[in-house]
């Protein structure tokens, strides 16, 4: 029997390559390997298949970049704002932003990563904290090309896209993040667990029943939407994989209150936040954004819940490509001066 999730990754993986996307698997180290969503000018006639460069090559291969840059007149697809879109816990990189990307891909180099024991990103590290997690981002857009960029998280993408902004100030220029918190501590935990009715965040996170998945869905979203069981079995076949590494990375979120604390970030963040999330409510968006500064800015969207990029995609796209623009004249006029 066909499988309905199984079925559709043929179709989106066909819509991303035909907006200019491709799958890049990056070995990062022996063991470690990063799938990343890609401008297509990262594929060269070896395939798609990066594997680690010696220092020397590495630095040759800069130079050649650099001198083409010097000698090139026209705006290369190269020369696009790079931005990076960071998934959440309960599907991959594709499947996460496919209501997201078409508008962005266009004006942007786009860059969709899938973190360790998500889709086919996979490692031998026994490391399952979101500092890993950031490092691989970090390392494979390296490997990349990619110097500087605008991060994008969501959930347990923007846990990850925090840690990336503060190890990496040089890297990150600006930050979006939904539904996240900073860092995951007991007492935030407990405090969600506990209005959710949900005996842990592996219950709540990694469904095994169809009861559970319910439950997740129904939490997740402003509005009560009907699917058939069916749809609901085929989605715990496709998207909760590697259930023990996954539970060991929820394990590695929760940060002791003793050692929490709010680092100061250099660069300009937006918390876009579904003003009915339930998960991570507006007021603790708020909250962080009295935390995080004069350079934290907050806007709430009517009518969305958790998945806000998914309930109402036009109001988030509108939203990010605003702050965009936003972060761009800002560094234009940065450099003016």
């Amino acid at each position: 029997m066909v499988n309905f999730i199984e079925a559709q990754k043929p179709l989106l993986s066909r819509l991303m390559k035909m907006a200019g996307l491709r799958p890049i698997e990056v070995e990062l180290e022996p063991g470690t390997t990063m799938h990343v969503w890609a401008p297509k000018h990262h594929v060269g006639k070896k395939g798609t298949t990066i594997s680690p460069l010696e220092p020397t090559a590495a630095a040759a291969d800069a130079d050649a970049k650099k001198k083409k840059k010097t000698t090139t007149k026209k705006r290369s697809p190269e020369s696009r704002p790079n931005v990076v879109l960071i998934h959440g816990f309960a599907a991959e990189g594709n499947v996460t932003w496919q209501f997201n990307f078409g508008v962005l891909v266009s004006r942007y180099n786009l860059y969709i990563p899938d973190l360790m024991f998500f889709g086919k990103s996979t490692t031998s590290s026994a490391d399952r904290s979101p500092d890993f997690q950031a490092a691989c981002v970090a390392g494979a857009l390296a490997r990349l090309g990619v110097a500087h960029c605008d991060v994008v998280g969501f959930s347990y993408g923007g846990m990850v896209a925090f840690k990336l902004a503060e190890a990496r100030p040089d890297l990150v220029r600006s930050l979006c993040v939904s539904g996240s918190v900073v860092a995951m501590t007991d007492a935030v935990n407990r405090e969600t667990m506990e209005r959710l009715g949900a005996g842990s965040s592996a219950e709540l996170l990694m469904p095994d029943t169809l009861k559970g998945l319910k439950a997740l869905l129904s939490v997740s979203m402003y509005k009560k939407m009907w699917f058939p069981d069916r749809f609901y079995k085929d989605y715990l076949k496709v998207m909760f994989t590697n259930r023990k590494e996954r539970m060991e990375l929820l394990q590695g979120l929760i940060t002791s209150n003793m050692d929490a604390k709010i680092p100061v970030f250099q660069q300009k963040i937006m918390l876009l936040w579904g003003e009915e999330d339930k998960i991570f409510n507006i007021e603790l968006a708020k909250k962080m954004k009295e935390q995080l500064g004069d350079n934290c800015f907050l806007y709430g969207i009517r009518k969305a819940g958790h998945l806000l990029h998914v309930e109402r995609p036009c109001a988030y796209n509108r939203q990010l490509q605003r702050w965009f623009a936003y972060v761009n004249s800002t560094a234009a006029g940065d450099q003016a001066s």
